[in-house]
């Protein structure tokens, strides 16, 4: 494999959607970043943070069944539904997986689409330095839809694409300008996202229990300094009863006695510590004045490499 992973385009969250005649909006699927890597022989996945998801989506590794580029890199992102919409948690279910058997059994059992939303490399050339509506119609050149993958469209009313997102409880929408280039390892407005739901990663710190099992889960946070401070705690959202049940397992195994976080709440009375090694992605609705999650929900359990580098306060 001579094409090496980037780090993707990334956009920052606004509250409005931006106007003006060079924007577009498109679905912003709850699923996982994913950049597809053909060099005409060799197909690797890599996720947005670089880690090797070739394994996990065995379907998509023929391109040339899906894409007429001699050689390519595409960006998008993997998706699994939860009846008719996405779910992040469904998602999981196939990117956690390690094992070549358990992967060729959820092909089947979890089926995912790969939704296509831009090109940064084809035929031998880099075109990430192209606007996104050059790159897009190379896109549409190259790509060939099918049930398993699909490009992502352009909607000029980002309004009315919002509305549709929030009458299907949807996560949101992001606004792109149709003049940018794709810059890696970049964040900046020319990319935007309006998220209807608020979603990060935590790190678990504590549990409590009820007749034996642990039925919540004690969140925190890393500052700037690197310091671990509470933020809530959630005990509903899209945990089956055999994770709670692992859950309990684990705690027992990861206990320690010391109070990971240097903040003190009310809940830590009826706490079990354990290691904060665990990692979840929450959703929620707002933070408190406090600085406590409103109504948060666990979505589910992530791998997270450095969590004292990625679940700070600074996720936005």
């Amino acid at each position: 494999m001579d094409l090496k992973p980037i780090i993707p385009f990334e956009p920052v969250r606004t509250d409005k959607v931006p106007a003006g005649p060079n924007w577009v909006s498109q679905i912003k699927w709850d699923g996982v970043r994913m950049l597809t890597y053909f060099d005409g022989t060799d197909t690797r996945l890599w996720n947005r943070r670089r880690n090797d998801r070739t394994q996990q989506y065995p379907e998509f590794l023929d391109v040339r069944a899906y894409c007429r580029a001699r050689s390519v890199i595409l960006d998008g992102e993997m998706i699994a539904l939860d009846g008719r919409k996405p779910s992040f948690h469904e998602i999981m279910k196939r990117d956690r997986l390690r094992t070549e058997s358990k992967i060729a059994q959820a092909v089947a059992r979890v089926p995912v689409t790969y939704m296509i939303f831009d090109i940064v490399y084809c035929d031998g050339e880099w075109v990430n330095g192209k606007p996104l509506a050059e790159r897009q119609s190379i896109l549409e050149r190259m790509i060939v839809p099918g049930d398993r993958v699909q490009i992502v469209p352009n909607v000029a009313d980002g309004n009315a694409l919002l509305g549709v997102m929030r009458s299907h409880s949807m996560e949101g929408i992001v606004c792109k300008d149709l003049t940018s280039a794709y810059a890696m390892d970049g964040k900046d407005g020319r990319w935007q996202k309006l998220k209807l739901f608020h979603d990060l990663y935590a790190v678990v710190g504590g549990v409590t229990f009820r007749d034996k099992i642990v039925n919540a889960l004690l969140l925190g946070l890393y500052d700037d300094d690197g310091t671990f401070l509470y933020i809530g705690h959630a005990g509903t959202g899209k945990v089956t009863q055999a994770e709670w049940e692992r859950l309990t397992r684990l705690a027992g195994q990861m206990r320690v006695k010391d109070r990971p976080f240097r903040n003190e709440f009310e809940r830590s009375k009826d706490a079990v510590w354990i290691r904060p090694e665990l990692v979840v992605k929450v959703q929620f609705l707002e933070w408190t004045p406090d600085g406590v999650l409103r109504h948060p929900s666990i979505q589910s359990f992530a791998e997270v490499d450095n969590p004292i580098s990625v679940c700070t306060f600074r996720q936005s």
